[in-house]
């Protein structure tokens, strides 16, 4: 577990985090709420991680609210770094590079050399942030296909 003074972190738990986590989630990716993404919802996403590397999804606290999530997963080839969300009062306090280099080190743990991560083109203050903090985009073209697979549900 990090811990500050002001923040600490620690790995989500679904019995007291959940209901903070849609909030924040909701606020910070507005699509989130759009019924006609439903690969975007919130509790899917929750519900998938938890049943692939549960140990890698983790929650910033601060004076015991949940101010940030981050999530990560490792292959065994590349790590990669999901759902960086900070409520936005306290957002530019150092929160998101605290869940930033928590998940980096706990993927370091596992071995991972590389970890990636992608944000969308239109999120240009987003990309600023991870530039900031070392992260420069790779010479890569993203692809994507959307499977018939239903999600993992509880």
């Amino acid at each position: 577990m990090t811990t500050s003074p002001a923040l600490s972190i620690r790995p989500f738990d679904a019995s007291t985090d959940t209901d903070a986590v849609l909030a924040l989630w909701l606020e910070a990716f507005p699509e989130y709420g759009d019924p006609s993404r439903p690969h975007r919802d919130p509790r899917v996403s929750i519900a998938n991680k938890l049943a692939m590397q549960p140990e890698l999804f983790f929650v910033a606290l601060h004076d015991r609210r949940v101010v940030g999530t981050v999530m990560a997963g490792y292959d065994g080839h590349r790590g990669w770094l999901y759902s960086l969300a900070v409520v936005r009062e306290a957002r530019r306090l150092g929160f998101g590079r605290a869940l930033v280099v928590h998940a980096e080190q706990a993927l370091a743990a596992l071995g991972c050399l590389k970890v990636n991560l992608q944000v969308l083109s239109a999120k240009s203050d987003i990309q600023g942030f991870y530039e900031a903090i070392g992260y420069r985009a790779d010479a890569v073209v993203s692809l994507g296909k959307r499977l018939e697979t239903p999600p993992l549900r509880n």
